[in-house]
């Protein structure tokens, strides 16, 4: 992949980008296999495609209300505008230009980092396999709210894609993406991401695998093992809107999925009910708590935890608890690699790369444990 960007020296996230996209695969194999045990059986890895491939763009906004950016802040805090990325289908940067002239038209003037003022701090755009759309702007206050309202019909009129708009409240100076509070200005909370035939329904604060191709792969690998397995009873812990858990619901099997976000937990129900999924429920907890709260062992349980991994107090649960089979989906092969130390009994049996992240040295890798 070749990138303007990345040659004018603009923007260097994507690492990678010089090595031919099967040495990075390779690598990247080589890589999760050193860290992991011997005697795991490697399926083929999952590619993606090189540029296009991201369904969501997590957009920092500087520059002006006349010319607004639309991209990255360089080292000044100034704005890089980003909108021509390779990394963003068509079908998503198509709407990046409307969504600037927005800025404009509501007068949403963007954030200043070194200075401190301004109140547009990033837009983010997520776009569903059925080519539908949801913007959430993030604003320092709720001051433009108002504006945003009164100009939205223009917007969506714009932009007929567009399901879920909403305002995400940040009022705090420090680099993170969004706030905790949520505003949703359209009739319809959620975009419905269409994954293997299964409507997972995606609320604005609910986290969702950024390569929808690459994660339908490995919703598909997991419930493969899972019904391989046949567990009468599955926990999915970390289960986000209920990915693993409504891939794996199966007539006579008893599902639970546990996320710390209430949102994620609402889609997850959704998705649900709309299955007619009476033996699959979810709840709000975390989920180390949970498992050691609980007075039931199920028999497998999927694990798809954020960077960290699942941290000493799980992995230490699971090695006692005698379920003989864990899934484990990691987003951090390290982080995998210190937990698979901790639970010496639960062994990697079969595991399988997948390359969510092209360009990058970031991957998935999904793995089966079985007790010894």
């Amino acid at each position: 992949m070749r990138c303007s960007y990345y040659d004018a020296a603009v923007c260097r996230s994507c690492t990678l980008i010089e090595q031919p996209y099967s040495v990075q695969l390779e690598r990247k194999e080589r890589h999760v296999r050193d860290l992991l045990p011997g005697g795991v059986d490697w399926l083929e890895p999952v590619a993606s495609a090189e540029s296009g491939f991201r369904n969501k763009a997590k957009m920092v906004v500087g520059g002006s209300l006349e010319t607004p950016t639309l991209g990255i802040l360089d080292r000044a805090g100034a704005g890089v505008d980003l909108q021509g990325c390779g990394l963003y289908p068509p079908e998503l940067a198509g709407v990046f230009e409307t969504l600037a002239r927005f800025v404009g038209l509501a007068g949403l003037v963007p954030y200043d980092v070194p200075s401190r003022r301004g109140e547009l701090k990033n837009v983010l755009v997520t776009r569903s396999p059925d080519d539908e759309l949801m913007v959430r702007f993030v604003l320092r206050s709720q001051e433009a709210v108002a504006r945003i309202r009164k100009h939205l019909p223009t917007l969506l009129a714009e932009e007929p894609r567009l399901r879920v708009v909403s305002v995400n409240l940040h009022p705090e100076h420090k680099a993170t993406l969004e706030g905790d509070a949520e505003i949703v200005l359209t009739d319809e909370q959620t975009l419905r991401m269409r994954v293997n035939g299964i409507d997972l329904h995606l609320r604005p604060r609910s986290f969702f695998q950024t390569n929808t191709e690459v994660a339908a792969a490995l919703y598909r690998r997991a419930t493969a093992w899972v019904d391989q397995i046949a567990p009468r009873t599955l926990w999915d812990l970390y289960c986000g809107v209920g990915g693993f858990a409504l891939h794996a619901a199966a007539p006579g099997r008893e599902v639970v999925g546990i996320e710390v976000s209430d949102e994620a937990v609402a889609s997850a129900q959704t998705t649900a009910a709309e299955l007619g999924l009476t033996s699959t429920r979810f709840a709000a907890g975390d989920a180390t708590a949970f498992a050691l709260g609980s007075h039931d062992v199920p028999d497998a349980v999927v694990v798809n935890p954020p960077r960290r991994g699942i941290g000493a107090e799980l992995a230490g649960w699971l090695e006692s608890s005698g379920v003989r089979h864990v899934v484990y989906s990691s987003c951090n092969a390290e982080s995998l690699a210190r937990d698979l130390a901790a639970m010496p009994s639960l062994r990697p049996v079969r595991g399988q790369l997948l390359d969510m992240f092209p360009q990058t040295s970031h991957y998935e890798v999904v793995t089966l444990l079985e007790r010894a």
